[in-house]
């Protein structure tokens, strides 16, 4: 279930973007604070004052800095009037003043009128185009939610799917117990960031919680302390528990390469067939360790067929004395 997020200016308020650094007060134009941002890139375009606006993309938050404060000021009360009437009347969500100039009055009034969102922060604009532009691309990254957990196991984030009942849970609760920490359980939501990178957390509701058949809903955090738990962590192996099925052929020796699509990427993965006497949460363990030597070049499947085919390679080929021995019948030299 993919689902495509949309940041309105109240959301990015509401945000405390504060917290990242960048704090921002509303200076005008409240009623038009449901206006939707679905952009994480910013736009910087003075010479949309100027009546150029076809470089201006809607849907994205545009920068007014030192430049932009100080044409205006330029400009005469008309000419400024007139200016601002004609770039305000674009589709794009808010404007944001940075580094803590204070606008025109014809800016506020013109943005007033037309229900248009005006922000300000004391940040430099270099820095508060960084940090805005983190925020939004976190926010409006492409996501979806999978039935699953999501463990940091060694360093790695294992996403642990099958189907309900199969002992997701109560396999994280062995590694939890061996060390490792809990992202999610249960709902795991997945989001794209950039291009290659796959971030999964917890949604807030049930972040620490698992449910366990047979005892309940447990804090791990209360149980196990801060340590064995995390809010987020990159997706980097998938590990499909599935029951035994006797007449199935699994996985022997791991030679082939077998991925997991999430939202276009895809990801390592692993069958593991869960059967009684099998320790999961050991296989599990073992193979996010394979996995961390996979990717820094160790595929031991590999390694030991290549040792095995030069080995075979050798034995095959006649020894030189063998040779001369069928050279020279009858023993004559």
């Amino acid at each position: 279930m993919a689902l495509t997020p949309a940041v309105t200016v109240s959301t990015l308020l509401a945000a405390h973007p504060e917290a990242f650094g960048l704090p921002i007060e509303l200076l005008a134009g409240a009623d038009g604070a449901d206006r939707r941002i679905t952009s994480p890139h910013i736009q910087k375009t003075g010479l949309a004052l100027a009546g150029f606006h076809e470089y201006l993309k809607p849907g994205r938050v545009l920068i007014f800095g030192e430049s932009e404060i100080r044409y205006l000021e330029s400009l005469d009360p008309a000419r400024r009037a007139a200016s601002l009437r004609l770039a305000l009347t674009l589709d794009f969500p808010c404007i944001l003043i940075t580094g803590g100039f204070a606008p025109p009055s014809e800016l506020i009034a013109e943005a007033q009128r037309v229900h248009l969102p005006v922000l300000k922060t004391a940040i430099a604009t270099p820095t508060a185009i960084a940090k805005l532009s983190s925020i939004l691309e976190d926010s409006l990254a492409e996501r979806t939610m999978l039935h699953a957990v999501l463990m940091d196991v060694i360093g790695l984030g294992v996403l642990i799917a099958g189907e309900s009942g199969i002992g997701k849970s109560e396999c994280a609760l062995d590694l939890i117990v061996r060390g490792h920490r809990l992202v999610a359980d249960d709902t795991v939501e997945v989001r794209r960031r950039q291009e290659t990178i796959l971030i999964g957390t917890c949604p807030e509701l049930t972040r620490h919680h698992m449910e366990l058949r047979g005892l309940g809903v447990i804090n791990i955090k209360e149980l196990f302390g801060v340590a064995s738990t995390r809010s987020s962590k990159r997706v980097e192996l998938v590990v499909q528990l599935e029951r035994w099925v006797p007449t199935r052929e699994y996985e022997r020796l791991g030679l082939d390469d077998v991925f997991f699509e999430i939202l276009g990427l895809q990801l390592p993965f692993i069958r593991m067939p869960v059967a009684p006497g099998r320790n999961i949460a050991i296989l599990v363990e073992v193979a996010a360790r394979n996995q961390l030597l996979r990717s820094r070049g160790h595929h031991a499947a590999r390694e030991l067929a290549d040792r095995l085919d030069r080995t075979l390679r050798k034995t095959s080929l006649p020894s030189l004395d063998e040779e001369d021995e069928e050279v020279e019948p009858g023993g004559n030299r």
